[in-house]
């Protein structure tokens, strides 16, 4: 029995889980501007070797079973008709609707253009940039400088990486000292120049880069890790700025509602939702949104809605490549360990879960 229709704008990690929690028991309609999933956690690798350049692309084709999936952009939402407009000139109607935009990251973790060839490209032209630079930096030292500092350093031994940042650690948003002394050991052992307490902006000269102290950096081509945005500027066009905290985020309630609307949920990246913003956090919202919406819909049946509670400590696991890395493990009692090589391999470091991710949408894992 399929009752109400759910619209999911975003087809990013949060929004597939919820679309296929929901697609037995809803009319489920996704949006999403790309013609495929962009397997986010594979684009870092995918920018440094080719061989993994088509593996961060997976087909929506075999995601739902009953709803289906609309290629376009969200332009405008009528909260009032229930309907959201694409830039197709298409108006889907809806009983609830779920925000999932996700965020911009900085390439070459940004899916550029709107095809899968138009990112290909993208990324062609990053490997091809790195295979001939004698100088590669890398501007951020959280999780995503770190790994692609190692990518890089392991695809081109012979040239020279820089790492820099402007904090006095490396991976401080983990909150393990331990796992950035790791990481900056293993970088280190490897050649990588890392620079701490390093602020960097582009210099006075195509190609030279200048650090809070005056300092110039030369470098081939650089990459910045340094953050991200969320998708959310097509909102405040649209006319719900009042949706959204002074970042850009959208605001929640505890059962992830836009506040004074019951019938719109906003997941994942796109939301305020204190806490760190990764893969787990966003499939543990759509899946927490997903029982609510259900309540919702059946609103006969007296369900009450669940609360969300911040993942504040879950595993982070930090690639050095397909053969090593890092994982943060949350122990009773507030502290962290910090697992080396094979746990990471085995979880996360190898395939980049790349096998998990195929067989959510409705593939094989290989």
């Amino acid at each position: 029995m399929h009752d109400g229709d759910v619209v999911v704008i975003g087809g990013g990690y949060a929004g597939v889980r919820l679309a296929r929690r929901l697609d037995g028991t809803a009319r489920v309609t996704l949006v999403d501007r790309k013609e495929v999933f962009f397997h986010r956690i594979a684009s870092l690798r995918a920018g440094v070797r080719p061989e993994w350049s088509v593996t961060p692309f997976i087909p929506y084709d075999r995601l739902l079973r009953h709803g289906r999936v609309a290629v376009g952009k969200a332009v405008r939402i009528d909260t009032a008709e229930r309907q959201v407009a694409l830039a197709t000139g298409e108006r889907l109607p809806y009983d609830v609707l779920v925000i999932a935009t996700g965020a911009d990251y900085p390439e070459p973790a940004r899916f550029t253009g709107t095809t899968t060839e138009d990112a290909m490209k993208a990324f062609a032209g990053h490997q091809q940039k790195i295979a001939g630079a004698d100088h590669v930096l890398v501007v951020g030292g959280g999780p995503s400088g770190v790994e692609l500092s190692a990518e890089i350093r392991l695809a081109r031994p012979d040239a020279r990486v820089t790492l820099a940042h402007s904090g006095a650690s490396l991976l401080h948003a983990t909150g393990s000292e331990r796992a950035g002394r790791r990481a900056l050991a293993w970088l280190e052992s490897h050649g990588v120049d890392v620079r701490l307490d390093s602020f960097m902006s582009p210099g006075n000269d195509f190609g030279t880069y200048r650090d809070a102290h005056g300092d110039v950096i030369r470098a081939d081509t650089s990459f910045w890790a340094t953050g991200t945005t969320p998708n959310t500027l097509w909102l405040r066009l649209a006319g719900h700025g009042d949706w959204l905290n002074p970042a850009g985020h959208i605001k929640v309630d505890r059962t992830l509602r836009i506040g004074g609307h019951r019938d719109v949920f906003a997941v994942g990246d796109v939301n305020d939702a204190s806490e760190l913003k990764i893969t787990p956090a966003a499939l543990a919202q759509a899946d927490l949104a997903a029982w609510n919406i259900r309540a919702h819909l059946h609103s006969r049946h007296r369900k009450e809605p669940r609360l969300y509670r911040p993942v504040r400590r879950t595993p982070i696991i930090v690639p050095f490549g397909p053969a090593d890395g890092l994982t943060v493990l949350p122990v009773p009692g507030g502290d962290s360990a910090v697992l080396g090589g094979r746990p990471s391999v085995l979880a996360k470091a190898k395939t980049l879960m790349t096998p998990y991710m195929r067989r959510q949408l409705g593939y094989t894992a290989s």
